[in-house]
């Protein structure tokens, strides 16, 4: 048999049983003859643990180097300066020995290979070199080990377990042809696995653990601490509002981190941990630091229909309402007014620290339009603005922002009877009015149109004083008063009971004739429209709609444009 090279570079990094070489093909490579070492297999020591840090504890055994240790392998009450019995399994890139707990010895002959064989035990083996498809390793005979079992990611660190002690177990032995077959991999797998039930036994509930960043997810992030794997959710990253791990986090991040759930579920051990759970609370000062009607500032971190949040702090948010958004328009989403990072002024509302609620105003910042809505809007003002809305009784006009007045469809036109407001302005439309009132309180203004504009209530006022007797027709009868129109576009009110008290005193005070007055009836005939009184003997009519009667002005409002009337 020919003497393989142990320096080939050619080696495969995935070499195994599934490989097109089957293990007698590659070991036939060997030599069947070689000196075996008499040894008395692997040595146990003693060392004293010098430190502990992350997930590994650092032992002197005397060497130049010291050795590590996983702190999994120690129990939870271990600290410095306590001696301990280890063995060396190899060494890592650094140089440091890689130690174990487990005391595992060299096989002495092929009876000892056979029961470990048997028993699937762990023995030791010192790598000699690297060869195809594998590693040569000394178990007492010269055995072979598959690239895919040596535990190695590449060439480069199956070179640096040349020389090495390692634990491994027999996976084939053929006495008769001296071929064996060792793995490693699965010895370390059990390890690690033995290693992450003990640390993971270790753990409670509210433990803080150092952890390294494995793996990231949009929900979060996978930490190793300590060989076990935990999930932090991205909502428990930071109090502030975190939209990926990637953000903050980054693959190898060293981390602190608080465990916050262990569960079992299917037979696996599910730990959650938390990070901003080390940091205070930002809501704990929250009471003291806002006070309500206090104004502050911040980015708009989200927006929904209903209304928009504020950052005003790392972990401190306020919800600014749509409603709250604007004195005049009404919003049907809050995204028509501010966007996502948008710097706003707002003003405190309300505070409810125990449901961690703050309650913003937006249009409390930009002051209340109704301030001195009274002393710029005052009765007889005369205004302009668009029509912002329409409704069956009248439409509402904008003056200013946050400030809307109403006009009456009975005071849009002095020229024409109007059945809806749409037949005389329209959505949008700008409007002069006069101011006829305002009420503050209720933020109410009342206006009206047909008032601002000139020609013939001013005329007619103007030609006219009170006392004069006039006639007009009965337009409508309301409750308590009556339209009368008193000339094209003019128009008058009568007060019904006080027109009623009038006719019956007018007809106490004339004398009754048995013979009608004729000469009177071609004057009433002659003056229909303009009016002239029925016959003194007939009995008073009360006051009906088409008719046309004598009124005697009581009452001229100038600036008002109204005129008041009684039955003459």
């Amino acid at each position: 048999m020919s003497n393989p090279d142990v320096t080939d570079p050619q080696i495969p990094a995935e070499t195994g049983a599934d490989s097109g070489e089957s293990f007698g093909e590659l070991l036939s490579q060997y030599e069947k003859s070689h000196s075996r070492k008499d040894e008395s297999g692997a040595k146990q020591l003693v060392g004293t643990v010098i430190s502990m840090s992350g997930d590994s504890a650092y032992v002197d055994i005397g060497f130049k180097s010291e050795g590590i240790l996983p702190l999994a392998a120690l129990s939870s009450e271990a600290k410095t300066g306590e001696r301990i019995a280890v063995s060396i399994t190899g060494r890592d890139p650094e140089g440091y020995y890689l130690l174990t707990r487990a005391k595992v010895r060299r096989p002495q002959d092929w009876a000892a290979l056979e029961k470990a064989f048997a028993d699937k035990s762990t023995i030791v083996g010192t790598v000699t070199g690297v060869v195809k498809g594998g590693l040569s390793v000394d178990v007492g005979v010269r055995a072979f080990m598959p690239a895919s079992r040596s535990g190695a990611r590449d060439v480069a660190e199956m070179d640096k377990l040349v020389e090495q002690e390692i634990f491994c177990r027999i996976i084939k032995l053929d006495v008769a042809d001296e071929d064996v077959v060792v793995d490693r991999r699965a010895v370390i797998e059990e390890e690690a696995q033995s290693a992450k039930e003990k640390r993971a036994a270790t753990l409670k509930e509210g433990d803080t653990v150092s952890g390294t960043v494995r793996t990231l997810t949009d929900y979060g992030a996978f930490i190793d601490i300590g060989g076990v794997d935990a999930l932090l959710h991205v909502s428990d990253i930071s109090w502030t509002r975190v939209q990926k791990p990637a953000d903050v986090l980054a693959v190898g991040q060293p981390v602190e981190v608080t465990v916050l759930k262990i569960a079992e579920e299917a037979g696996k051990r599910r730990i959650s941990v938390g990070m901003k759970q080390l940091q205070a609370h930002p809501w704990a000062a929250v009471a003291e630091k806002y006070k309500v009607g206090e104004r502050v500032r911040g980015p708009v971190t989200r927006v929904a229909e209903f209304g928009a949040f504020v950052e005003l702090e790392p972990g401190v948010e306020g919800l600014i309402h749509v409603s709250e958004m604007s004195w005049g328009r009404k919003l049907r989403s809050a995204g028509t007014i501010v966007k996502p990072g948008e710097i706003v002024d707002a003003v405190i509302l309300g505070i409810n620290a125990g449901e961690r609620r703050i309650s913003l105003g937006l249009k409390q910042a930009l002051g209340d339009p109704w301030a001195d809505a009274a002393q710029r809007f005052s009765a007889g003002t005369g205004v302009e603005g668009p029509v912002v809305s329409i409704t069956k009784f009248g439409a509402f006009v904008q003056l200013a922002e946050g400030v809307e007045g109403m006009i009456h469809i009975s005071e849009m036109s002095a020229e024409k009877r109007i059945n809806h407001p749409q037949d005389v302005v329209k959505m949008g439309q700008v409007v002069r009015a006069v101011v006829l009132a305002i009420d503050t309180e209720k933020r109410q203004l009342r206006l009206s149109m047909k008032q601002a504009l000139p020609g013939g209530v001013d005329e007619y006022i103007a030609e006219h004083k009170q006392g004069d007797v006039v006639s007009g027709r009965v337009a409508e009868v309301l409750d308590g008063e009556a339209r009368i129109e008193l000339g094209e576009g003019i128009q008058g009110v009568c007060r019904v009971q006080a027109a009623k008290l009038a006719s019956e005193k007018a007809l106490a005070e004339k004398p009754t004739s048995l013979k009608p007055d004729l000469s009177s009836l071609g004057s009433m005939l002659q003056a229909r429209w303009k009016g002239a009184t029925s016959s003194a003997s007939a009995k008073p009519e009360p006051l009906s709609a088409g008719q046309v009667r004598s009124f005697r002005i009581v009452r001229l409002d100038p600036s008002a444009k109204k005129i008041e009337v009684e039955l003459a």
